[in-house]
């Protein structure tokens, strides 16, 4: 059984929403699945400025967050962010930025890693956004896998280096029947690379 950690930071519950898409895929494949979000550390004043992201913090203040041993214990590992002005959020890179006694052992080494994201335009930096967290997968010695054109879906989503969903300008437009292929088709690429390389 491939185990798959799924890391992710949400603040107002868009990457949330994938993330637990993912998750729900990678167990019906047979994987056994830690979800984990990463722990909020934005100022109270910015959370309290917005109704969904003081919700969405309600929502999941009982479920665990994410540790550097939830990397450690994977064989296949799923990062997700919004993105920040082309780049991952805060949060999310602190998040990465307590891994350096794992990588320092080399044991983030030799697993597979993909990303996916969620900007409010098409053009919002989602690309930058992957391609900046592939960078620490392969500072980690991690075996990046990408979606590239492999399936059908990507035709639609037109994203070869992840996933990535466009929330528009009220930032909170739901996942469409696009983005759930896209989710679903990375997550059964990971964990079918995952499963070759342990054969």
């Amino acid at each position: 059984m491939t185990k798959l950690a799924i890391v992710y930071y949400s603040a107002t519950g868009t990457v949330d929403a994938m993330a637990r898409r993912a998750a729900e895929t990678a167990e019906k494949a047979g994987a056994e699945v830690r979800l984990r979000h990463v722990k909020e550390t934005a100022p109270e004043e910015a959370v309290q400025s917005q109704d969904a992201w003081v919700q969405h913090r309600a929502d999941v203040t009982d479920e665990p967050d994410a540790e550097p041993d939830d990397l450690d214990w994977a064989d296949a590992v799923l990062i997700g962010t919004p993105t920040r002005f082309g780049s991952a959020a805060s949060q999310l890179q602190g998040f990465i930025d307590t891994l350096g006694p794992l990588w320092s052992q080399g044991r983030l080494a030799d697993k597979v890693y993909a990303a996916f994201t969620a900007s409010q335009t098409a053009h919002g930096g989602q690309e930058s956004t992957l391609l900046g967290l592939y960078a620490n997968f392969a500072h980690w010695g991690g075996l990046i896998v990408p979606p590239g054109y492999t399936d059908p879906s990507k035709f639609v989503d037109g994203n070869p280096y992840g996933v990535g969903h466009v929330t528009g300008p009220e930032n909170n437009a739901p996942l469409e029947d696009a983005d759930r292929d896209a989710l679903d088709h990375l997550v059964t690429r990971l964990l079918d690379v995952a499963q070759r390389l342990a054969a």
